[in-house]
């Protein structure tokens, strides 16, 4: 048996039918029957990928995990029980396809609704109509295209319907559904991920698309050889709609008995817009982010050119690159972050083109750089023990004396003024005696962090150094009000 099209059965096997026509929701008949047909040919008016999309769960290929024989949709189907359901997935995935074929499957009413064109009058309609086909006792299938449209005031309004069972939604979207459909509706529906199609499913559907003579081209007698399939297949990435759109105007620039050229199939595809959505927006920023961690500048500077050919904001990606600057080199090369920023302040100054000089630049140098994470997870532990310990009280010596009864309070007392010894350094407890030893930031051995540690590590050996010529921060002019033991008050003091 020969491998079923995701928009189309096998070549020349199906009967003479054209596109789903759209019948009275009131009718009981399979809105997918075939519609009569004067003619032997297909509808040239209608689009190719339409003529070719599938009408059963057998037609379906590319999608096993839902569709396959042992597909989640396949056994709910089997079931008889349909829940409310969000298909997602890149276009051309067969979310509309999958969606009408529930319907047939489960004699259902469907109903199309667009959420880019119609609102609330038209739910309300939708709701009155389901009413009177549950009184007939059938089901109504209410089918979103492009679902994430919904306002929060429109999905609400679809969830006592749902709730109920009066229509069972299944809706479509391209959007990840946990940053476009709110939690109140996600939370009454499964989600199902359609995957793009591979290789092998979209050149099945080029290839039925050819021969089958009913729905597709297979009354041109067309030639599709394998070099002009590989241009179709390579150029639309997994999008078997795009695909079957490339083929038929291939086709017609060719003419009928003609054999496809890649110039046809290149001169049909044009210039390709790749796909860019919110979802892709956030996957490729994060492999933008996690090359730069990985210090690959090609998988950096890869992503961050997908990005701004998919025409996201410069700014995304120095705002990221900042933040790796700090979170992933850190003070394993503190000009990173020095780097990232003046490239950010070059980019403002120049615009575009020239203004992707300095990004190319920063990016290259926080991908090289040597690599710590440890002043990140120093101020997370920092932010956990501030969490454990709201309420510890600030040590005596650390407090502010600003006035005589805070000195008589011993604010202030045994405060030793670091500048005044050896080094600019002296041994002195700085955290709430409920954590007094805590430490939080442990630096690596790489790059400047290297000469932290060995700093660190010197003055951990040294309980307290001797003190300079005078132990008494007043003695110090060049010391600054703050940094005396009765400091001047400041702005938030008491």
């Amino acid at each position: 048996m020969s491998e079923l099209s995701l928009f189309g059965g096998e070549g020349g096997a199906e009967p003479d039918e054209g596109p789903p026509p759209r019948r009275d929701p009131s009718s009981a008949a399979d809105p997918f029957a075939p519609a009569p047909r004067a003619d032997a040919g297909p509808d040239p008016s209608v689009p190719l990928a339409e003529r070719m999309r599938p009408r059963t769960l057998d037609d379906v290929v590319g999608q096993d995990h839902l569709a396959g024989p042992a597909g989640t949709l396949r056994k709910l189907v089997g079931a008889g029980h349909i829940p409310n359901l969000i298909l997602h997935g890149p276009p051309g995935t067969g979310k509309t396809t999958l969606a009408r074929v529930i319907a047939g499957h489960t004699r259902a009413a469907f109903v199309p609704f667009n959420a880019v064109s119609e609102g609330v009058p038209r739910l309300r309609e939708v709701v009155k109509e389901a009413q009177a086909q549950r009184k007939a006792g059938r089901r109504t299938l209410l089918f979103v295209d492009e679902i994430h449209r919904l306002n929060k005031g429109q999905q609400d309004f679809l969830l006592p319907a749902m709730e109920s069972g009066l229509v069972t939604l299944v809706g479509a979207t391209t959007e990840h559904p946990a940053f476009e459909i709110n939690a109140a509706l996600l939370s009454r529906s499964q989600v199902l991920v359609l995957k793009p199609l591979e290789e092998g499913a979209v050149r099945a559907v080029l290839r039925r698309a050819v021969a089958d003579a009913q729905r597709g081209l297979g009354g041109m007698d067309l030639t599709l050889p394998r070099e002009t399939e590989d241009v179709l297949v390579g150029a639309t990435g997994g999008d078997a709609r795009q695909a079957l759109t490339a083929l038929e105007v291939a086709a017609r620039l060719a003419g009928n008995g003609a054999t496809l050229t890649v110039e046809n199939a290149r001169e049909a595809l044009q210039q390709r817009a790749a796909r860019y959505d919110t979802t892709l927006a956030y996957e490729m920023l994060s492999a933008f982010h996690k090359s730069l961690r990985a210090s690959s500048g090609e998988g950096a500077l890869y992503w961050a050119a997908r990005m701004l050919n998919g025409g996201e904001d410069p700014k995304t990606l120095f705002r990221r690159l900042v933040a790796a600057a700090y979170e992933d080199v850190g003070l394993a090369d503190p000009q990173a972050g020095i780097v990232a920023m003046q490239a950010m302040q070059a980019f403002e100054r120049l615009g575009l083109p020239e203004g992707l000089l300095p990004l190319s630049n920063a990016i290259l140098y926080v991908a090289s750089a040597p690599k710590s994470n440890r002043a990140y997870l120093a101020m997370s532990a920092a932010t956990d023990a501030a969490r454990q310990h709201p309420d510890a009280p600030v040590p005596l010596h650390l407090r502010n004396a600003t006035t005589s009864l805070m000195r008589e309070w011993k604010y202030g007392e045994d405060y030793k003024y670091a500048h005044n010894y050896e080094g600019g350094w002296v041994a002195m407890q700085t955290l709430p005696d409920e954590i007094r030893d805590a430490r939080f930031y442990e630096p690596t051995d790489r790059g400047y962090e290297a000469v932290i540690a060995q700093r660190l590590a010197e003055r951990a050996s040294i309980s307290s150094p001797a003190p300079g010529p005078s132990t008494e921060a007043a003695d110090a002019p060049e010391a600054s009000a703050e940094g005396r033991n009765a400091e001047a008050p400041r702005d938030g003091d008491g």
